[in-house]
C-alpha cells in the first residue's frame, strides 16, 4: 500500500520519540515536526484508521506493526542517508536537511545499492589501515 509522504514523516517522527522519550504524544509530534496540534490530530485519526497506530484515552500513541516497518524503513533510510552525506563532507544540519527529502523518494533499488557502496568502502578502508 502507498503511504504519503507526510504520513510517513509522522511515522518516523513517532519512532524517533519513542526510542527518545519511552512514549509517544501528539503535542511532542507537532513539537517535532513544527506543525500545529490540530494537524497532528488530524493525521493521527487518518493513521488510526488505516491501522498505523493505536491511541490509548490518555492520548499515548502506540505504532501497530504495520506503523512501525514503515516508520523503521523511513528512520533508518534518513540516518543511513545523513551518515553518508556527513561522511562525504556535508555539514551535519545540511546532511540531516537533504536526507529528510531524500529518504522518501529514493528507490528501494537505488537505496540498496548506494549502502552496498558505502558497506564496500567501509570494508576497504578497515583493510588498509591493517
Amino acid at each position: 500500500m502507498k503511504i504519503l509522504r507526510s504520513s510517513e514523516d509522522y511515522l518516523e517522527a513517532m519512532l524517533m520519540l519513542k526510542e527518545e522519550k519511552g512514549y509517544i504524544r501528539s503535542v511532542d509530534i507537532a513539537d517535532r515536526l513544527g506543525v500545529t496540534k490540530p494537524s497532528v490530530s488530524y493525521a493521527v485519526k487518518k493513521l488510526r484508521e488505516n491501522g498505523y497506530l493505536t491511541m490509548d484515552r490518555s492520548g499515548f500513541i502506540t505504532l501497530m506493526d504495520s506503523g512501525r516497518e514503515i516508520a523503521e524503513r523511513i528512520y533508518s533510510r534518513h540516518k543511513m542517508l545523513t551518515a553518508f552525506f556527513e561522511q562525504i563532507g556535508v555539514d551535519p544540519e545540511t546532511a540531516r536537511d537533504d536526507a529528510c527529502k531524500i529518504e522518501h523518494d529514493i528507490s528501494d533499488t537505488t537505496f540498496r545499492a548506494l549502502c552496498d557502496v558505502v558497506e564496500r568502502q567501509k570494508s576497504a578502508g578497515s583493510t588498509d589501515g591493517e
